[in-house]
């Protein structure tokens, strides 16, 4: 990590070897009940395989590791994610309620999996955040080492954690912070500008796991020409300069990029960081927790992931949250000139893992209702400060994505498609998407129905357009902060949008949906449901969790027309049509996005199409409030959900008259200018 942000200090140095020393002997007290002895030992033995990795960090000698020895390293520290070990050990909500109750054994796997944040922290170095992390492991050890109930060690445990995140809040939060606008804190940019990329050393210094999915695809962007390479990277870039182009905002303000990353792309991310630089930006990289890393790899279990996303619920109150979002506030003020130079994320995203459908165990932690409101009320305070500092009418983004070897047999024909598909004709789509505009601005609202089992019926109320000749009401998407090309949107009118949206199966940020159906009813969700649990108040809670985001109701914030229909004829032919990304399935159909707008927090700032007409419809009656009640104007969060061609019976377009004009008819597209796109619906 660069000297600018840490240093160590003897005092550091000394806590460490104490907290060390001290853990190395939890074995040999025996004084605890057998069952609670045991979770201590084995949370020991887990860190004692931690110990030497922090050695050797310190020691600057990880860089020096043969190959074989860094996959003995790996192996050794992230054997407890393995799904026999796992559902056997105290890493395990369910497992660890088992073992030593409901009242300690729920909150100490949630220590446990806290813990495991010290594997990355030790391959940085970073023996600061180390040792406070094996002092809060025997501060739990000596909360329960009192002789009393286990009510009375939980409410030491509870508040031993409470403490660490209230205390060290200025390290956790101000650092992901600090790194997002930094170039300076520099360890993953290091790693992939001046590492030898040439052998799979190198990813085994992040501190992540290294599976299939990294080594296949640095070894399949290793057996490509270089020039290859370069042409990826640069569409990336591209088409990341075009979005603030398209935009009218202005990138000469900007001097840095964030740029988010899987491990194993680290060829293409150092082309791109070597353009971003010609450009005149430079690259950051956030270094911290599961969800503060811009730098990421393959999840070693879903499972255990899942099971503990709830797991602030032990300690999340009023005074913890504005605690955040006072560290939040302090630190963007502090270095409010880099946040004001930062252009935001430019984002490679990977595709093709199995899609994941969780089990819902009641070991796990969950939020109270006050909770949930907690959650929404902190979520819009973030928001709100970020956006004071990183501002969103400056700001802009793009995100690429690519296929990774869990794919299939056809990863490298489907990689070869998907560079295709991101590289698709600018011009051509500009032209084609323009005929369907055309169309869809002679209209009051668009009515979209589904076919076969699908039984989506929901009707879209647009905005007036008082002079059609210089105003519409969708944007014409090419490639730009949304790679690759292919779709026209909107932000609806929430009054007069009413209707059932339902799609048989989805896969919304790596969670999978069977028969996932939402209501609406002036523009909001008023019911929903799916079915991949037996009870229907698990398929609710599955829902308002992770589609809702724990808010009462979402507004439809975006309504788009896909026309990507060769990235639809990639998904069908190789059968990965539910492996897709979101970024790419939302252009092989129409999608709703629940949520935000698509001009979220940028509503005011101009938005013109190529052929000179102002995209007016950029705010709703929920993002209207921003002018009144700032809090009650956006939701933070924005969820596509794609209805698939073969799914999708028309789109109508219905103007105040009550003339019907339509845009496809049973999965096809008719207007006029459009017929290119279902040559390879036919073929």
């Amino acid at each position: 990590m660069s000297s600018t942000f840490y240093k160590e200090t003897d005092d550091i140095l000394e806590r460490y070897e104490l907290a060390s020393e001290r853990i190395a002997t939890i074995k040999e007290d025996k004084e605890l009940p057998e069952n609670l002895q045991a979770f201590f030992n084995q949370v020991t033995d887990f860190i004692q395989t931690i110990i030497p990795i922090m050695n050797k960090a310190t020691a600057d000698e990880l860089a020096n590791r043969s190959l074989a020895e860094c996959e003995k390293d790996a192996e050794l520290v992230f054997a407890i994610y393995k799904e026999e070990r796992y559902s056997n050990s105290f890493l395990c909500p369910t497992y660890a309620v088992e073992q030593l109750g409901e009242e300690l054994g729920g909150v100490l796997s949630s220590v446990f999996y806290r813990l495991t944040n010290m594997i990355h922290v030790a391959f940085a170095g970073r023996l600061d955040i180390f040792t406070i992390y094996l002092e809060l492991f025997l501060q739990v050890y000596g909360e329960c080492q009192m002789e009393t109930e286990d009510k009375y060690r939980r409410e030491g445990v509870v508040s031993a954690l409470y403490s660490f995140q209230h205390d060290y809040c200025n390290i956790f939060t101000s650092e992901s912070l600090i790194t997002m606008i930094d170039p300076e804190y520099d360890f993953y940019t290091d790693i992939i500008v001046n590492a030898d990329l040439s052998d799979d050393r190198y990813m085994y210094r992040y501190g992540m796991y290294i599976g299939d999915n990294e080594r296949g695809i640095a070894a399949h962007l290793r057996s490509l020409p270089h020039e290859d390479v370069v042409a990826m990277a640069r569409t990336y870039v591209e088409g990341y300069i075009k979005g603030f182009e398209v935009t009218g905002k202005d990138i000469s303000k900007k001097e840095t990029v964030c740029v988010e990353s899987p491990v194993g792309f680290e060829l293409m991310a150092r082309e791109a960081i070597r353009l971003f630089n010609e450009a005149g930006l430079a690259a950051t990289v956030r270094f911290g927790g599961t969800s503060g890393r811009n730098l990421y790899s393959t999840v070693p279990n879903k499972q255990c992931e899942y099971d503990h996303k709830d797991d602030r619920a032990y300690i999340w109150d009023k005074g913890l949250a504005d605690r955040m979002l006072e560290v939040e506030k302090n630190t963007l003020e502090k270095y409010k000139d880099l946040a004001a130079a930062h252009g935001g994320p430019a984002v490679i995203e990977t595709f093709g893992e199995v899609p994941f459908e969780p089990k819902n165990f009641p070991a796990n932690a969950q939020y109270s209702e006050k909770q949930d409101e907690l959650n929404v009320y902190f979520m819009s305070q973030w928001g709100q400060i970020m956006n004071q500092y990183v501002k969103g009418e400056e700001r802009s983004f793009t995100i690429i994505a690519y296929p990774i070897p869990e794919i299939g047999k056809d990863f490298n024909a489907i990689f070869n498609e998907t560079v295709a598909v991101n590289t698709m004709d600018y011009e051509l789509y500009k032209s084609i998407q323009q005929h369907i505009i055309d169309v869809l601005d002679k209209g009051d609202r668009v009515h979209v129905t589904g076919r076969g089992d699908n039984h989506t019926d929901i009707t879209v109320k647009l905005h007036h357009l008082d002079d059609p000749t210089k105003q519409t009401n969708f944007e014409n998407c090419v490639a730009d902060v949304n790679i690759p090309v292919g779709e026209v949107f909107t932000s609806p009118e929430l009054e007069g949008t009413n209707g059932v949206l339902h799609v048989t199966q989805v896969y919304l940020r790596e969670l999978g949906y069977k028969n996932l159906e939402l209501k609406f009813e002036e523009g909001k969700i008023v019911s929903y449901t799916c079915s991949n649990f037996d009870s229907e108040e698990e398929n609710k809670k599955y829902i308002f969790d992770n589609v809702l985001f724990k808010h009462e109701t979402l507004p439809l914030g975006e309504f788009a027309i896909g026309t990507n229909t060769r990235a639809f004829v990639m998904g069908q032919k190789y059968g990965i049509a539910d492996k897709l990304p979101i970024l790419i399935a939302e252009k092989t159909g129409p999608h709703f996005a629940v949520g935000d707008t698509c001009y979220s927090h940028a509503e005011d700032v101009p938005m013109y199409n190529p052929d000179g007409k102002e995209c007016i419809a950029r705010d709703n009656s929920c993002s209207l409030l921003r002018k009144t009640d700032i809090s009650k104007a956006y939701f933070n969060c924005h969820t596509d959900i794609t209805i698939p061609y073969y799914e999708l019976g028309d789109i109508t377009v219905i103007t105040e008259s009550g003339e019907e004009l339509p845009i496809i008819v049973e999965g096809r597209f008719v207007v006029p200018g459009t017929e290119v796109l279902n040559e390879v619906l036919d073929a």
